[in-house]
């Protein structure tokens, strides 16, 4: 009996971390920062982009549908809140670098472990990840 509490209280550390992104709302940290692996190293984000929305839901609506949902699991976890989660650069690198990533990218790798998948990479160019990345930002903005 005790086993099943310790399995069940295991499961929800989990999800609270995978979910919550880390204790008291910190985002979660590896050896590399939060930054991933990939061509951003840095961005520096202006206000979101009406335009980039627009294209990044069409993007969105394409590429990424069939295994994301904004509320919730599907392939891969719900986005919405991803913004607050995560670090813009380590957004675009998972979508740039999904595979490298998920191999030596502390937080990637977990995902991986966890949702026992990979992203598939998409082909996407850096202006098109911006884009799909400002439509999350809006998302992240409005009320649920």
């Amino acid at each position: 009996m005790s086993k099943r509490y310790l399995l069940l209280g295991s499961l929800a550390l989990t999800l609270i971390l995978f979910v919550g992104g880390g204790a008291c709302g910190k985002k979660e940290e590896g050896p590399l920062g939060d930054k991933g692996i990939g061509p951003i190293t840095s961005i520096s984000l202006g206000a979101i982009d009406p335009e980039k929305v627009t294209k990044g839901l069409q993007i969105f609506q394409t590429k990424c549908f069939v295994c994301h949902k904004l509320d919730e699991k599907l392939v891969g976890p719900a986005l919405r809140g991803v913004t607050k989660r995560r670090s813009p650069e380590w957004i675009l690198n998972q979508m740039l670098n999904p595979t490298e990533m998920a191999t030596k990218d502390p937080i990637a790798k977990d995902l991986v472990a966890t949702l026992h998948t990979q992203m598939t990479p998409q082909g996407l160019s850096e202006e098109e990840a911006k884009s799909v990345l400002d439509y999350l930002r809006q998302v992240d903005s409005q009320a649920p």
